[in-house]
């Protein structure tokens, strides 16, 4: 199985026509969030119309894993939080979104919404929950912001840690939890695309501009549990072994 991740593509519409090529040539496409650009870019509205074609185009040629970010909100959820409407309704079977799971070859994949206060929280608790019932061997979420104590959050001067992530993780042990947010984290000192809580791995592709998205392609087999992984960006790369837990 084959997934290609990115993230923060935050309206470049030559990344995404980047993806819709590339669709065709793996299993999984995966975008954890920042889909729109919030600001200097079209208005939200034109945004919301060009990004959800792309997302189609995309699923008519392969499974489309996509949650939300910060940028994706549109307005309060049914409670008075702040949600993403547009993106739950392109929910269908090859168009996975915030709030759904769904099973392939004994891999679950977990799509969850940026919460933005404790109702929202609770929803995806809630979520968590019920995807760790029954789950098959391996279990892999889409979530836009990385973990607390992880290089995945240092942008630099800065970091950006997401305890409540960290807390699920370590509650309930995924295989793999695909993130993004953290535009410089590949790059900057002390900062990596990949990492490993536990028996967790995480991996954040970080964003760059140009026609090609920064990316990470990674071979599973699900049986086994072996796994690459390769970021691509330019002019990087890398790869790295990913074995599972047992």
């Amino acid at each position: 199985m084959k997934l290609l991740c990115t993230a923060d593509l935050h309206y470049r519409l030559p990344q995404l026509d980047w993806l819709v090529e590339q669709a065709t040539d793996v299993d999984v496409v995966i975008v954890p969030g920042d889909l729109l650009q919030v600001i200097g870019a079209a208005p939200l509205d034109v945004q919301i119309v060009v990004v959800s074609k792309y997302l189609r185009r995309m699923a008519e040629r392969t499974l489309v894993l996509a949650s939300s970010g910060n940028h994706d909100l549109d307005g309060p959820g049914e409670t008075g939080e702040q949600a993403t409407a547009w993106l739950r309704e392109l929910a269908d079977d090859q168009l996975v979104v915030d709030g759904h799971s769904i099973d392939v070859d004994e891999v679950r994949f977990t799509v969850c919404p940026w919460w933005d206060g404790p109702e929202t929280k609770r929803l995806v608790d809630e979520q968590l929950a019920a995807a760790a019932i029954d789950r098959p061997g391996r279990w892999v979420w889409v979530y836009h912001s990385p973990p607390s104590d992880s290089p995945l959050c240092n942008a630099g001067e800065r970091s950006f840690p997401d305890p409540d992530l960290a807390a699920w993780i370590d509650r309930w042990h995924p295989d793999l939890v695909v993130c993004g947010h953290i535009h410089q984290a590949p790059w900057v000192a002390g900062g990596t695309w990949f990492d490993q809580r536990g028996s967790t791995w995480l991996v954040n592709a970080g964003h760059q501009s140009g026609p090609m998205p920064a990316h990470v392609v990674i071979d599973l087999d699900p049986a086994s549990g072996s796994a690459t992984a390769e970021w691509v960006a330019l002019p990087d790369r890398d790869l790295v072994d990913m074995p599972f837990a047992t």
